[in-house]
């Protein structure tokens, strides 16, 4: 059983800064990319920040959010600086995986947090 366990959601003022944590744990063969999404009320679940082969940013956040990995801790992290009420939003971590027994690559999504900006 393959699991995605988020943290670091909460409340903050605009310009404020949030960090997001997500593990990834179980019977592992290799992760592939590991990323992060949101959806916001009424709207469609967007990509925000991917990291694989290479990384990638949604627009709206370049030069804002900075996403990393700790590939020995299986841990993949968002940086969010300047935040935005626009920023409001569950966030959820996605990783494309091969688990043990190995039988394909496939896409795992955490639980979501909640991020929300507002004063």
């Amino acid at each position: 059983q393959v699991q995605l366990v988020e943290s670091g959601g909460g409340l903050v003022q605009p310009g404020g800064s949030l960090r997001l944590s997500c593990a990834a744990s179980g019977s592992i063969f290799r992760i592939y990319a590991m990323g992060w999404y949101r959806q916001a009320p009424g709207k469609q679940r967007e990509l925000v920040a991917v990291s694989g082969d290479n990384t990638n940013y949604a627009d709206s956040v370049k030069g804002r959010f900075t996403i990393s990995r700790d590939n020995a801790k299986k841990t993949v992290y968002l940086q969010m600086n300047s935040l935005k009420a626009e920023d409001t939003a569950v966030y959820y971590c996605n990783a494309n995986l091969v688990r043990m027994p190995v039988d394909g690559t496939r896409a795992y999504w955490g639980q979501g947090t909640q991020v929300t900006v507002s004063s």
